[in-house]
């Protein structure tokens, strides 16, 4: 596959259409978590925890991934069990410490509501080179490093 030829863009123009992007994600999570009964960060919780996959999170591992005190970990487990999305498993190597489990409905429910988001965002990837992909991922992952620095330096004002 050959890549498609583009019209240049400048960095300005590149988070402009950034932005546009992260503002209809923050409406889309929004409306997910409605639909599930919990709040926006509950839900980014819930998908730290089924991206975990076969090695439950601890409490602690989740706090860090979602950016969250231990404190409000705690807060948003209780409300995940309560709506029957997770619930705490002792850690075999340390009984101090638990570990947390997606029930499998909501994996289930999970993929319902995203898999056509997903299947749209395969049909736009279906555009680039693995090449380019690979430069699209590799770009995710620094804007997210440059995301979590920004946001430790707003919380260390």
């Amino acid at each position: 596959m050959q890549g498609k030829s583009r019209s240049p863009a400048t960095v300005g123009e590149a988070i402009q259409r950034m932005d546009a992007y992260v503002a209809l994600g923050l409406i889309g999570q929004q409306e997910v978590a409605q639909a599930l009964g919990v709040n926006v960060t509950d839900l980014t919780c819930l998908g730290h925890v089924l991206g975990a996959g076969e090695e439950p999170l601890s409490a602690g591992d989740l706090a860090e991934r979602a950016n969250l005190t231990t404190g409000a970990v705690t807060g948003v487990l209780n409300r995940l069990e309560k709506a029957g999305y997770a619930h705490r498993i002792p850690d075999p190597g340390d009984r101090r410490r638990v570990r947390v489990v997606a029930d499998p409905d909501a994996a289930a429910r999970l993929v319902e509501l995203y898999g056509p988001f997903y299947a749209r965002l395969e049909q736009v990837f279906a555009r680039y080179t693995p090449e380019e992909t690979a430069v699209i991922a590799d770009w995710f992952a620094h804007a997210a490093e440059a995301a979590r620095a920004h946001l430790d330096a707003l919380r260390a004002r």
